[in-house]
């Protein structure tokens, strides 16, 4: 099961390499302007992906900031943010470069945001979790880069696997 997580996280630092490339070719305007997504704009998204991240990789490790709105703007400039985000997708790959298969196969505890409760449930599913969130926003962004006229790149999961080997064995 290892292999598998350390695929995502490999695959999640080259999708968002490869988004923040083409969002850093729109105009501030454009980069800031309300599409009508779930989070707003280019900007609001990437914000809330990072948001995300920071809170899971709180729950998982006990360390790290988690900010408590899921709607926060952690970074108001863009260099700023892409160098946020290159730092956490590094903490993520750290983070399950770390894990045992007897932690994938343990739970953990945490307390939700929205309505707080406490909750304990499987590591692994919450993994799966974990990376779909960021693959679900990143298609929005991909969806509102080409909406701008850009040529969003390709995200494929099976793409980054025959470019980086991983998840071919």
């Amino acid at each position: 099961m290892k292999p598998h997580f350390a695929m995502m996280a490999g695959y999640n630092a080259w999708c968002n390499e490869r988004i923040y490339a083409v969002a850093a070719q729109l105009s501030d305007a454009d980069y800031r302007a309300d599409r009508g997504a779930f989070f707003k704009s280019v900007h609001g998204t990437l914000n809330h992906i990072l948001v995300a991240d920071r809170i899971w990789l709180r729950r998982f490790t006990g360390e790290g900031e988690a900010p408590n709105r899921l709607d926060a703007i952690l970074f108001e400039n863009f260099a700023e943010l892409r160098a946020a985000r290159e730092s956490e997708d590094a903490r993520i790959v750290t983070y399950i470069d770390g894990l045992s298969e007897a932690d994938l196969a343990g739970r953990f505890r945490y307390r939700t945001i929205t309505n707080p409760t406490d909750v304990e449930q499987p590591l692994a599913p919450t993994l799966l979790h974990f990376f779909n969130h960021q693959t679900h926003h990143r298609g929005q962004v991909h969806c509102l880069l080409t909406g701008l006229g850009l040529e969003a790149p390709s995200l494929d999961l099976v793409l980054f696997q025959r470019q980086s080997g991983m998840g071919l064995t």
